[in-house]
């Protein structure tokens, strides 16, 4: 029951934010809240190191990530989610589409990603209201990442 509202309310937040899903990349946001409601640098990036764990473990995942640099990885998602949630980070690295090319990213894979994401923010006890805000500051950039049908 659990994981069927968790789907719902992923599917409510990116519904919400559909108008958002033509932008090529995120928005960036005076308001810090959700930066501060993940915990800030520190919080993002226990959160970072608890993630790869998960997607190295996590047998849909793995192929994409087992060869590459974990800890560059690391500290892109770090930079790119304090970015997002409105914290003081700016990200340099290429565009989501330049950064997923010949990767063969499917729209299954993307959301085993989000779930592998989503299971993250739990054990770390983020709260549900933050997932779904910085889940829906994320869901514009599929367009750029699914590269494959």
């Amino acid at each position: 029951m659990n994981s069927m509202f968790r789907h719902l309310a992923l599917a409510a937040a990116l519904f919400a934010s559909a108008g958002a899903f033509a932008q090529t990349a995120p928005q960036r946001t005076a308001d810090d809240s959700l930066y501060q409601a993940l915990g800030g640098k520190g919080g993002l990036t226990t959160l970072m190191d608890r993630f790869m764990e998960r997607l190295l473990a996590d047998a849909r995942m793995r192929p994409f990530f087992k060869d590459s640099d974990q800890q560059h990885v690391k500290e892109q998602l770090v930079l790119q989610i304090c970015e997002v949630s409105g914290g003081p980070c700016r990200r340099d690295g290429p565009d989501m589409k330049k950064a997923h090319d010949g990767m063969d990213v499917t729209r299954g894979d993307f959301n085993a990603l989000v779930e592998v994401l989503q299971d993250t923010m739990d054990a770390q006890g983020i709260p549900f209201v933050a997932q779904n805000r910085l889940l829906a500051k994320l869901a514009p950039m599929h367009r750029q990442i699914i590269n494959t049908p």
